[in-house]
């Protein structure tokens, strides 16, 4: 039988999970990292996107807001700006951010460009950990 991880995912405000897990996606700065029992060791930076994990069939996923993970001994320790599970994500709320951040950019210059963008890959994070699509 494979082993587990232990997830750990913090933000400034609190602990957001502890868990074990088979398995965990990070959006990672180059693109999205799969995480397993037995991982080589690696500290990355996160960029905007979902974090899933999967343990015992189950999945959960949170929106994650830029941090940086740490991967050793089968434990992956998260520190981010911000984790949101669905129960703490208001739709609404989330798609609204996403179309003023769409319209914004079409203004946008190169000073604004870049905190735009950063809040329209969130609300798309938001929207889709509430959807379930996470």
């Amino acid at each position: 039988m494979p082993g587990k991880l232990k997830l750990i995912v913090v933000t400034p405000e609190r602990t957001v999970v502890s868990s074990e897990a088979d398995e965990v996606q990070l959006p990672g700065e180059l693109g999205y990292l799969g995480i397993l029992p037995g991982h080589a060791p690696l500290i990355t930076l996160l960029k905007t996107g979902i974090l899933s994990y999967k343990n015992a069939g189950a999945q959960a996923s949170f929106a994650l807001s830029s941090g940086f993970a740490e991967v050793a001994n089968d434990t992956t320790t998260v520190l981010a700006d911000l984790a949101e599970g669905p129960a703490q994500i208001d739709a609404a709320a989330a798609e609204q951010d996403r179309v003023r951040a769409e319209e914004a950019l079409k203004s946008a210059n190169r000073e604004t460009m870049e905190p735009i963008r950063a809040s329209l890959e969130l609300a798309q994070a938001r929207l889709a950990v509430a959807r379930g699509r996470g």
